[in-house]
């Protein structure tokens, strides 16, 4: 009987942000360049502290949705990939996504994005991708679940490929693998320390400018993952 029902996942004040700015930008309220109101004015709107307000900017603004400039505000930036997940959404609620279709596109996708990152990348690019990966480790060190973390790395690394249609698909398949991994346990806390050193060596391919050496080490580093799909 327990097998019918399913948790209740409770939203976060920064997920309800989040996802009424989205729902916005879906439905043409907002459009890119136009500028959101003042975090003041977003945390009296939303009955929340301004830190609330500046942690859903800043997660939207590391996806890429919105973008803030100095001196001018934050601006809506990413209206073409929101609609576009969307449209994908759509199109996996007629078949839906098994766990190991997912962990195949996501190899394909980041292998390519470690080559061509280690070949565009750029100074700005590198710092990006070690404050990311400070991030992560500062998590783990914490003893806390770092998957996002772990995931956002990634999402930088196909930013830096410089290919913007590999960055869009990789936000799009981003939460489902989040839910699959988070479902099925895939993070276990003894592979934490092995991913760490295996996103360093990622990195450092990349900072090498070594496109050969970066897909390899892409590569070894999903490999666990897929042999998990694999067995499933």
């Amino acid at each position: 009987m327990l097998d019918r029902f399913s948790e209740i996942k409770v939203e976060s004040p920064v997920d309800k942000i989040i996802r009424q700015i989205r729902t916005l930008i879906t439905n043409g309220e907002l459009s890119p360049g136009d500028k959101l109101p003042p975090e003041r004015k977003l945390s009296e709107k939303f009955g929340v502290g301004r830190s609330v307000v500046r942690d859903a900017i800043r997660k939207l603004e590391f996806y890429g949705i919105v973008k803030t400039l100095p001196q001018s505000g934050t601006v809506i930036e990413g209206m073409g990939i929101v609609a576009l997940e969307g449209l994908i959404t759509d199109v996996l609620n007629i078949e839906k996504t098994d766990f190991k279709s997912l962990v195949e596109t996501r190899l394909l996708l980041e292998i390519e994005s470690a080559g061509k990152a280690a070949e565009r990348r750029t100074v700005d690019d590198i710092a990006i991708l070690e404050n990311a990966l400070n991030a992560y480790e500062k998590k783990i060190a914490r003893g806390l679940s770092a998957v996002e973390e772990d995931l956002l790395f990634h999402i930088k690394i196909a930013e830096a490929s410089g290919n913007s249609v590999l960055k869009s698909l990789m936000l799009i398949i981003t939460p489902d693998i989040v839910k699959s991994f988070t479902e099925l346990n895939v993070c276990k806390e003894d592979r934490v320390q092995a991913t760490l050193e295996e996103h360093k060596g990622i990195l450092q391919q990349i900072v090498a400018q070594n496109p050969l050496g970066a897909r390899e080490a892409m590569r070894n580093h999903l490999k666990d993952i897929m042999d998990f799909s694999k067995e499933r």
